[in-house]
């Protein structure tokens, strides 16, 4: 089947190059890019157009680490540093998903929301329990969203509430990975907590299955200075955090390691060389105090940066707020550096929220031929001034001020999901 949509078309093939073609027309085969013009090729002609006639289609996003069971406590205990935040907040909150119904409730509605602000594909954490991390699962797809949910491993330092012991979390691990289907679009992805959570145990048996049956991980890194020296007592052998991860081959291509914002040199270098994704989560640095990652400096490095919302201890799901967050923080470190550290621009923190986490799902650049849509389609018009706008401002004004009920249409793998 095909068909063309009609609309403004933004998209960012590379970092910091933003391509607009106004009136433009995209060519969909089954629901796969098969062509963009700025006029109708004679031979698209007869194909049937959706008309988005002065909206602009926009690449869909990346969530690349939010914590599912979070969703519950968005905006709550703000005032916190990390580990107290875990403690008086998150942990509770986790534990109430050993109830499936009520983690059905909430993923449905979550899915929804995600949907709704154009977030299509996803890396993300569940709770500790099998049964509702298959319903997360199911949620997602029934929705339309793709990526990665992974059931976290944590048997040790938890709370009374929420922690499994060793035999067990190995057990529903397997149990949860031989029930995830193999042909859906949300896939099982290995997820300790993080090096704090785990016993050697624990990790030494993560790391066979990882490589046993191919899979990829995600976890924390660097996010703050007390998790820092906590996990250096844990494993003296280890003389950095990433150190805790790779001995156990969970620290390879692939791996998505959320925050990075204490990572030094010799960490980054690390990062890089093993093909790791760094998740930037800014709204969650900032409202847990844990600090500005050095985002631009990861990206002249030549790191794999990617986007996530860190739901809850971000307070922004829609990944145009997190793009924005992005971009202020590191105009934060631009002030700290004494004007010598450059920030991000807009069309980079765009291409961070969906074309890098893109390629972690196998993606091309932007809008690639070959590739299923993943767009959303932005209704701007109601705006201040919109008829002397230049594209270029408006896709600057969506995404500092769009709000979910602008985005009036939203395609994921090639199917029209909003």
């Amino acid at each position: 089947m095909k068909q063309i949509l009609h609309g403004h078309i933004v998209h960012a093939p590379k970092l910091g190059a933003l391509e607009i073609l106004e009136n433009g027309y995209m060519l969909l085969e089954n629901g796969k890019i098969a062509g963009i013009a700025g006029a109708l090729p004679d031979d698209w002609k007869g194909c049937e157009i959706i008309d988005y006639s002065d909206r602009i289609i926009m690449q869909s996003f990346c969530d690349m680490h939010l914590h599912a069971p979070q969703y519950p406590m968005l905006g709550m205990g703000m005032d916190l540093p990390l580990l107290e935040w875990l403690n008086t907040y998150t942990f509770k909150t986790e534990a109430r998903f050993a109830d499936v119904d009520y983690a059905r409730e909430i993923y449905r509605r979550l899915a929804k929301e995600l949907i709704d602000n154009g977030t299509t594909r996803v890396c993300a954490f569940s709770s500790l329990h099998l049964e509702s991390t298959l319903v997360l699962m199911e949620e997602f797809e029934k929705a339309g969203i793709c990526g990665f949910v992974g059931k976290v491993n944590m048997d040790r330092n938890g709370s009374p509430e929420l922690q499994e012991n060793t035999e067990d979390s190995i057990r529903d691990t397997i149990k949860w990975l031989d029930a995830c289907p193999k042909d859906a679009h949300i896939q099982p992805i290995l997820t300790p907590r993080f090096t704090p959570s785990c016993t050697n145990e624990l990790m030494a048996a993560l790391g066979k299955l990882a490589k046993e049956r191919g899979l990829y991980v995600q976890s924390h890194l660097s996010e703050n200075t007390s998790e820092i020296e906590w996990v250096r007592s844990l494993h003296p052998d280890c003389p950095q955090y990433w150190e805790s991860y790779d001995k156990y081959g969970l620290f390879n291509s692939h791996t998505v390691m959320a925050h990075c914002v204490h990572s030094d040199e010799r960490e980054r270098k690390a990062i890089k060389d093993h093909n790791v994704v760094v998740a930037h989560c800014p709204d969650s640095n900032i409202n847990l105090i844990s600090g500005v990652a050095p985002i631009r400096q990861m990206l002249n490095e030549g790191i794999w940066v990617t986007l996530g919302s860190d739901i809850a201890g971000g307070a922004i799901l829609p990944m145009m707020g997190v793009i924005a967050e992005a971009i202020r923080s590191s105009k934060i470190r631009r002030i700290h550096s004494n004007w010598t550290v450059d920030f991000l621009t807009v069309a980079e923190g765009y291409y961070l929220g969906t074309t890098s986490g893109a390629h972690y799902f196998g993606a091309g650049d932007g809008f690639a031929n070959g590739d299923p849509l993943h767009a959303i389609v932005i209704d701007d018009r109601h705006y201040v001034d919109t008829h002397r706008l230049s594209i270029r401002d408006r896709f600057e004004r969506a995404i500092y001020r769009a709000k979910t009920d602008d985005i009036c249409a939203v395609y994921s793998a090639g199917r029209k999901v909003k």
